[in-house]
């Protein structure tokens, strides 16, 4: 369970020891490879003064700060596609 109670969010301990609270933006699973994957930010901004969005694996049963990495050319395609369809339905 993340540490932040708000379910929108969770906190993860990056390679330095920081604790890094993140808002989820998305969650979703892909039957082509068989991972869930989220989408997430720091709430940080680049310097276009947009959101810095994060991707990454996870395992529904674990610890959501244990986070995994977008391992193929070919899966980030799939989750860009996803991000293009969800986006179009917030608006």
């Amino acid at each position: 369970m993340p540490k932040n109670k708000n379910k929108n969010y969770f906190t993860y301990i990056d390679n330095e020891g920081n604790e890094i609270e993140c808002r989820i933006l998305y969650t979703f699973d892909l039957e082509e490879t068989k991972k869930n994957y989220i989408v997430y930010t720091d709430e940080t901004l680049d310097e276009n003064g947009k959101y810095r969005t994060y991707a990454s694996t996870y395992d529904p049963d674990k610890e959501l700060s244990d986070l995994g990495p977008i391992e193929t050319e070919k899966e980030w395609k799939l989750i860009e596609g996803i991000l293009s369809n969800l986006t179009k339905e917030d608006k």
